[in-house]
């Protein structure tokens, strides 16, 4: 079958038919067993054949056919490598599988090339005979395969093909549920026991006995063959190729799936007129050229809808509002994919189509979070639909009507959760989360200011957390500001308002976030002006639990703060926040459509955005660093250059900053580490005291190592807080439609939510703990910060650590942990609910009350054998041999029921008691049932403390990733002093001995070569204390790999990390600018010397004299004389207007010239060393120092990095004449130029006849 790779396979004899080969011609096959830790065998057709040349050969390298990352697949390879060693005698005994493949277990055999691909099979694209016969065969057999699971599933599974009826009685919907997904797919549990023990299946289908579903009206057409056995491999083999399964591609199948009806060409869907891509029109009538046009939606004709069953009009109905969306439409266990929906699940999850004339696929319930997150991921809207009546249910509501049209005769179902990219909650229903760090949604509104400049209000939001992140700010003309939020915090998805968005904040989306999902909301309707914002937040009650009693106004602090101060109500927006509040809007919005708006903003857990470089502008002055909370601004191209995140390799995490330092064990503790990466600290007191908090940690290597090992065991419990917020919500309860949805898994469901429950309670214990640990030595500890994470509010009164253990303990003993865990019910023990425990209290005053009236009876009629019969509404009918009703009964018995011998009663008193019995065990079902969501809402009430400890321990676990890092570092580490800047005292940089922190070894396997970069400072062999450091050196020499080292350095100093470095001092750094390496901007249509361009432009714009700026080439993108003079001026203004610490990189020696004699650039460079330096270059051995020393290099050796490139000799050769004459001409000019001055006695130099001498010489 197409998609599946090539596997390395050894041809012996059949173990008892002694042959290799079966059949002739085309249907020729070979037996084969797999190379394997454990071998399967089958017969392969030919076609599907090749020889093997070993594990080295081209073919099988990155680009062949054979090529494949799979680790399967490779140890197959060394298996085959080895075989290739041996004799043809010793290679035979490796033939060891002898074990009957399924073909030898059922008489009915079809050709491998019909179901399952061949060892070492090919993609067979060019045969298009073998391709459509497959394809034919193969959809045949899914149908087969997926009526096999149906029929002879275990018997918890019985009635799987029918409509799940959770009281078990026949459904009256419409609808038949099938599936297409295949049998190693049915559910996880099942493929997994297939996959460890491949020999049950084939028992598990010999079932003798097979009960037939009853017959009823499908979707599609009903498949009515008796299923058949149709595999020549052995399950083993099947297993594991179908885990590399790739699906074909839509057209092929769709255009050779006969399915055995007689063949047809296209899907149902492709040929309706009103579904064409350019014929298409939206909910609201509008045509695909419209401007107006809204993709999301679809105009489905009213008479088609007429003609379709009530369950596949529903689903338009559904499909025509969600057009840009996959829908998994729930009929019974099964999760149904239609029409196009159909042919995104077959491609993008490897589902099989169903038989019939229209798309159609599907899987089971318990398998949705798995293939909902592959769509999710590949950038796909899933809406999952869940059937939220039951049969009875339908039937009671089309009573109540009185008239019900045939639409009316289906049980009601409604979407439950809409899920993108930048929505993903990871509830019971989802899978658990891949990654650690945060996925942003960001919702994004733009306006240009009066004074030319744009104004941007921001909301973005991580909703596995459920925190927001609200702001308006202005910007310059680069969008500086917007483009240091996206590069901090990166969406997944962005939301904008239609045409509102400027070219060049589109061109920053399309260029910067290209992977990332961007959608256009239409103003008014979706994207919400800052006045419906505040209306529709007051009007639904988000944040009634979580009421503000300091401000009078049911909205947070954050968001009353963004309204107008002379309005109480909080329903006019503030001067300055429209824009914030209108993207807060559009963000809501798009939550309330996904149906997560309320579990989110109920959380009520709001945070003002600041751009990092606003505290900045308020004082300008060396003091500001020691009053401000102020944060070093690195922007997303300085983050880029200097890979503090990702790598410029492949965007990972492999060598950078991020993945050198972060040794966090927590998934909070990394989202924390970099949002402190991505804004380093500017006050040299905060710097110090997690320096001192680092040096203390250190001290302590004994509890450090016993905490680490705690942290290892917590959850992310900050997820986990969020998802128990959600369960718990009154507001979701009450009328979300997942609170209505019937669910086939819903004790699994029930038990996840207590294990995550249980799971969180586990880590606040272990946070106990790990809080008992460090306050035995708290007391000794310098930094203040620390000192606060590990002590109690309670004990101590600059304590941050919240008191919890009473609280954890009250909920210890809430209910029967490992009870609730096993049966998936929470009982709550006496005293902790008290509505259940009335309820438990009346039923037994009631029993009480039963067993005295019988006493009572029992005494009147004479009869001690007088007793209670009855079940349900029938109870406590009183059963009286018929001995002792010849005697005269009271008047009040009222005949029930009678069997031989007996009679059974009931008084007017009985059924007084059996209501009161009713009611009160109403009433407890209805406490129980609700006990769940009212316990994890009382948990919730306390969810102030718990987020208050995972912000204690993220922090410490950040410090402790910082302290591992200042342990283990390669070479000597030292503690960076950061000293305030004086009144006259210039701002400065000095590392001794400094390395790279992410390169340990070069390039050629040496140690990394230490250097010292001084900046604003005395060298103790240069008595200049330039800010500007002019650097030169040989191409591939290391200039780079500084200045980037200089970057990182004053980074991690201002993180509060020990540096790679001997000594390290500096005064704070308030921004990192970089203009590093060579890129363009296609996605943007901006050029690589207008890249260049542009971040220089925002250099001298936005620095100051505390600024850190590294430029690296400046000037290379365009003509020698236009790139010389821009990188003169650019450098001039650096050196001696803003006077910033500068680390300047070029290969103009004219600049270098120019600068010689200035006072405010100092000259250094890379050393090398040249051996055989001649008139040819090929003679020159050059040899990289890598060490930077002051002066200037007198060439870039160009050629030499030609010849390490492997540029043709005689090109270098040509190159080189070449540059010689140029050299020359460069020279006669300098000597003409200096003549000059020496006549108009501008040099004032004694030696100039010696200098021009020495000069001409050289000609």
């Amino acid at each position: 079958m197409e998609g599946y790779p090539w596997w390395p396979c050894l041809i012996y004899n059949h173990p008892t038919e002694g042959t290799i080969v079966r059949g002739k011609g085309k249907s020729t096959r070979v037996h084969v067993q797999f190379f394997d830790d454990s071998p399967t065998r089958g017969w392969i057709s030919i076609k599907y054949l090749r020889p093997y040349k070993g594990s080295s050969d081209g073919e099988t390298m990155k680009g062949g056919v054979f090529y494949s990352t799979k680790p399967e697949i490779k140890r197959a390879m060394v298996l085959a490598d080895d075989a290739m060693s041996k004799d043809k005698t010793k290679r035979l005994e490796l033939a060891v599988c002898n074990e009957p493949s399924d073909t030898e277990e059922e008489e009915e055999e079809i050709e491998l090339s019909t179901e399952y691909p061949a060892i070492l099979c090919e993609d067979c694209n060019s045969e298009e005979d073998v391709k459509s016969h497959k394809r034919v065969v193969s959809r045949e057999r899914a149908v087969k395969a997926k009526r096999r699971r149906v029929l002879d599933s275990d018997s918890d599974h019985d009635g799987s093909d029918v409509e799940f009826q959770p009281d078990g009685k026949e459904a009256a919907s419409s609808e038949e549920a099938s599936s297409g997904v295949d049998e190693n797919e049915s559910s996880d549990t099942e493929a997994e026991s297939i996959a460890e023990s491949p020999v049950k299946v084939p028992s598990k289908r010999k079932r003798t006995e097979v009960k037939k579903p009853t017959k009823r009206n499908s979707l599609g057409n009903e498949c009515s063959e008796t299923p058949k056995r149709a595999a020549t491999v052995s399950s083993e083999a099947k297993s594991k190729l179908t885990s590399f399964a790739a699906p074909e591609n839509f057209e092929s199948q769709a255009n050779a799936c006969s399915g055995g009806t007689g063949g047809f060409t296209v899907w149902e869907h492709e040929k309706l007129e009103w579904l064409q891509e350019g014929k298409r029109k939206d909910a609201h009538r509008r045509r695909q050229g419209d401007p107006d046009y809204d993709p999301c939606t679809l105009y489905v004709p009213e008479d088609y809808l007429n003609k379709c069953t009530p369950g596949v009009r529903r689903w338009w109905q559904l499909k025509s509002q969600n057009f840009d969306a996959v829908i998994c439409y729930k009929v019974g266990k099964f999760y149904e994919l239609y029409h196009m929906d159909a042919v995104t699940g077959v491609n993008e999850l490897g589902l099989i189509f169903m038989k019939g004339t229209w798309a159609h696929s599907g899987f089971p319930e318990t398998a949705f979070g798995r293939f909902s997150d592959v769509l999710v991921q590949k950038g796909y809207k899933v809406a999952r639909v869940e059937q939220t009546e039951t049969p009875e249910m339908m039937e009671a509501r089309c009573k109540s009507a009185g008239h019900s049209s045939r639409f009316d005769k289906v049980v009601r179902r409604e979407i439950c959760r809409i899920i993108t990219k930048g929505t993903q909650t990871y509830s019971v229903m989802d899978c658990d989360p891949s990654e650690n760090h945060s996925k942003f949604l960001l919702c994004v509104k733009e306006k240009e200011d009066s004074a030319g400049g744009r104004l941007y209000g921001v909301c973005f939001v991580d909703t596995s957390v459920g925190k927001f992140h609200v702001g308006q700010f202005s910007d310059d003309r680069h969008c500086s500001r917007f483009r240091t939020l996206v590069a901090h915090y990166t969406p997944v998805q962005v939301l904008f308002e239609k045409g509102n968005l400027s070219v060049d904040t589109q061109k920053i989306l399309k260029g910067s976030l290209v992977s990332c999902i961007q959608e256009g909301l239409t103003s008014g309707s979706q994207f919400w002006n800052a006045s419906k914002t505040l209306k529709v937040l007051l009007e639904e009650g988000y944040f009634k639990e979580k009421q503000n009693s300091e401000n009078g106004c049911s909205l947070p602090s954050v968001i009353k703060s963004l309204t107008s101060e002379s309005d109480s109500l909080g329903l006019t927006p503030g001067e300055n926040s429209e824009l914030a509040l209108s993207a807060l809007g559009g963000c809501v919005f798009y939550l309330k459509r996904c149906l997560i708006d309320q579990e989110l903003l109920s959380q009520a857990n709001f945070e003002e955005y600041v751009p990092v470089d606003i505290a900045a502008k308020t004082v300008s002055s060396g003091s500001l660093f020691a009053r401000t909370g102020q944060r070093m601004v690195l922007d997303g191209v300085t983050l880029m250059n200097l890979e503090v995140l990702q790598n410029g390799t492949n965007g990972g995490t492999e060598g950078t900053l991020l993945e050198r330092i972060d040794s966090c064990c927590t998934p909070f503790g990394k989202r924390l580490l970099k949002q402190w990466l991505c804004a380093p600290l500017c006050n040299p007191k905060s710097i110090n005291d997690r320096l001192d908090a680092v040096e203390d940690l250190l001290a302590v290597p004994d509890k450090m190592s016993e905490v680490t090992e705690h942290l290892k065991k917590l959850p992310d419990l900050e997820r986990l807080l969020s998802k128990i917020h959600s369960i718990g919500s009154p507001l979701k309860s009450q009328n979300h439609p997942d609170s209505r949805a019937i669910f086939y898994e819903e004790l699994k469901y029930s038990k996840k939510k207590i294990t995550d429950f249980l799971s969180a309670l586990e880590g606040f214990k272990v946070m106990n703990e790990i809080v008992d640990i460090m306050e035995e030595v708290a007391s000794d500890f310098k930094s203040k910060v620390l000192r606060q994470l590990v002590s109690r509010k309670a004990k101590n009164p600059e304590g941050r650590f919240p008191e919890l253990s009473a609280e954890l303990t009250r909920w210890d003993t809430a209910f029967d942990h490992n009870q609730a865990r096993k049966t998936g019910v929470i009982t709550p023990k006496a005293g902790f609910d008290p509505d259940y425990d009335e309820a438990l209290r009346d039923i037994k005053a009631v029993e009480e009350d039963l067993q005295k009236y019988l006493e009572k009876q029992r005494k009147l009629l004479g009869f001690k054998s007088v007793h209670y019969w009855g079940t349900g509404k029938n109870r406590y009918q009183m059963e009286i041999p018929e001995s002792a009703i010849s005697r005269k009964l009271p008047e009040e018995y009222e005949l029930k029921s009678s069997r031989k011998g007996y009679k059974r009663y009931w008084s007017k008193e009985i059924e007084k008691m059996l209501a009161a019995m009713v009611n009160a065990e109403e009433r407890r079902d209805a406490a129980l049932k609700d006990c769940m969501r009212r316990l994890f809402y009382n948990f919730d009430k306390n969810g102030k403390d718990w987020h208050t400890a995972v912000e204690c321990i993220a922090v410490l676990d950040v410090l402790m990733s910082l302290a591992h890092y200042s342990q283990d570092g390669d070479g000597p580490l030292c503690r960076p002093v950061i000293l305030l800047p004086g009144d006259n005292a210039p701002p400065f940089l000095e590392l001794r001995n400094s390395r790279h922190p992410c390169i340990t070894k070069t390039f050629f396997g040496d140690d990394f070569i230490p250097n010292d970069i001084m900046i604003g400072s005395e060298d103790e062999g240069s008595s200049s204390e330039a800010s500007c450091v002019l650097v030169t050196g040989p191409n591939m020499g290391g200039k780079s790999t500084l200045m980037r080292q200089a970057g990182l350095l004053a980074v991690m100093a201002q993180l509060g990390c020990y540096v790679p470095a001997q000594r390290c001092r500096l005064t704070p750094i308030d921004r990192v600018f970089t203009r590093l390496g060579a890129s363009d901007r296609i996605m943007a249509g901006e050029s690589t010397f207008f890249v260049e361009l542009s971040e220089t432009s925002s250099i001298l714009q936005h620095a100051t004299e505390h600024s850190l700026v590294l430029v690296d080439e400046l000037g290379r993108g365009t003509a020698t004389f236009d790139g010389t003079a821009i990188a003169s001026a650019v450098l001039e203004e650096l050196a001696q207007r803003i006077r910033c610490r500068t680390l300047f990189s070029t290969h103009y020696h004219s600049l270098v010239e120019d600068c010689s004699q200035s006072g405010a650039v100092r000259l250094g460079h890379m050393a090398c060393m040249v051996e055989n330096e001649s008139e040819d270059p090929s003679q020159e051995t050059i040899t990289f120092l890598y060490k930077f020393i002051e002066g200037a290099c007198p060439k870039s050796y160009g050629f030499n990095a030609a010849r390490l490139a492997d540029i043709p000799e005689e090109v270098i050769q040509k190159g080189h004449r070449k540059a010689k004459e140029f050299e020359k001409t460069t020279i006669a000019l300098r000597i003409f130029r200096y003549l000059c001055r020496v006549l108009d006695g501008t040099t004032g130099d004694a030696n100039a006849v010696q200098k021009l001498t020495a000069m001409i010489d050289c000609l």
